[in-house]
């Protein structure tokens, strides 16, 4: 190629340059365009594996300094305390029950408190019967006037060794309150028959209370008591009161006061036979504070109140000899004995059959 005449100036330069219209033709051409793609798509890989391969430069390979192999018993203790490898357990993989014959019961909600009407926490009303049915309207007619909801009361009667027309007086008093749809009626009734060889009539006050009958009609009470109880308490109830059928007057909040004591065991006062010994009988008067409370090692079965736990937990009434008593009394030795506490109301009083005083809280 021929050099112009004077050399290669810029002017000379300039006018061999393509026009900028074809310049920008070529910039444009899609050959052109992939190629500068291509191009720029290689200088990156390239930066990236460049710049990778540096920094892995900046770790140590996270293991032993040394082969496993080449460890001492010590420096592979020592490796492994800090890699142990974690194992999950499911506690909560949840266990499908489909047999009908199956059935759970939660004792954990069922609570005795002293917001018992709030809670609604269930009653059941324990009574045993023998040769009863003279006493029967009466017993009806105050615990039909009882001021606890009905509907969380359940009823049961032990019907026991009876030469008269106690079950079918029971009946009849049952069917009679419990077909009413006012709020008379009860939650549930349950009557249990069961003999216990007790022969003797003691319909007589003075005889049924004589020192001498206490021993045997104490025992053969206590066995009606736990028969009874244990074919009664269900899981839901909460309380469990035993109120004899031959009591004459009583307060209708009677439930309600008691239970706002928040005791194991609590009893009113009432009469009992002479042994000799300090009686709660013997203490207070009605006229005074009906919520003052004496702490007591034997109670009577006229009127009780026992938060249903100390029964679930194996306190009942003994029918032989516990600590030189049975029944009753042996039943607040064992309380005591098994840590519970028993307390009386000197002031609150519940008219027994036999009590001859003024009436008082009614």
């Amino acid at each position: 190629m021929l050099l112009p005449k004077g050399g290669v100036t810029w002017k000379s330069a300039r006018a061999r340059l393509p026009p900028s219209r074809a310049l920008l033709h070529a910039l444009t051409r899609t050959r052109f365009l992939l190629f500068v793609a291509l191009a720029g798509l290689v200088v990156i890989l390239w930066r990236g594996i460049r710049t990778s391969a540096s920094d892995m430069q900046k770790y140590v390979c996270w293991g032993p300094a040394k082969s496993p192999m080449d460890m001492t018993s010590n420096e592979n203790a020592d490796w492994h305390k800090l890699s142990q490898t974690p194992v999950l357990f499911n506690h909560h993989v949840p266990v499908q029950v489909n047999s009908t014959t199956i059935q759970r019961v939660d004792l954990n909600p069922i609570r005795s408190t002293p917001k018992a009407l709030v809670e609604k926490e269930r009653i059941l009303i324990l009574t045993p019967l023998r040769d009863a049915a003279f006493y029967l309207s009466k017993y009806f007619e105050l615990i039909s006037s009882l001021t606890y909801p009905h509907d969380l009361i359940d009823l049961a009667f032990l019907v026991s060794d009876s030469t008269d027309d106690t079950l079918a007086t029971l009946s009849a008093e049952l069917d009679r309150i419990q077909m009413r749809n006012d709020e008379i009626s009860f939650h549930s009734v349950l009557i249990v028959e069961k003999n216990f060889g007790v022969g003797s009539r003691q319909n007589d006050v003075a005889d049924r209370h004589s020192f001498e009958a206490q021993g045997p009609r104490r025992k053969a009470l206590g066995k009606a008591r736990n028969y009874l109880l244990s074919a009664a308490l269900k899981p839901e109830h909460a309380w469990v009161y035993w109120r004899d059928v031959d009591i004459v007057d009583s307060p209708k909040k009677i439930l309600e006061d008691f239970i706002a004591h928040d005791r194991d065991v609590i009893v009113p006062r009432y009469k009992q036979y002479e042994t000799g010994r300090t009686y709660l009988a013997k203490m207070g008067d009605w006229r005074k504070n009906k919520d003052e409370e004496v702490e007591l090692d034997g109670v009577g079965g006229v009127s009780i109140l026992v938060k249903a736990d100390v029964h679930r937990s194996g306190v009942n009434f003994p029918c032989y000899a516990f600590e030189n008593q049975a029944e009753t009394e042996g039943f607040a030795k064992m309380a005591k004995r098994a840590g519970y506490r028993v307390f009386g109301l000197p002031n609150y009083v519940v008219w027994h059959i036999d009590t001859q005083e003024k009436p008082g809280n009614a």
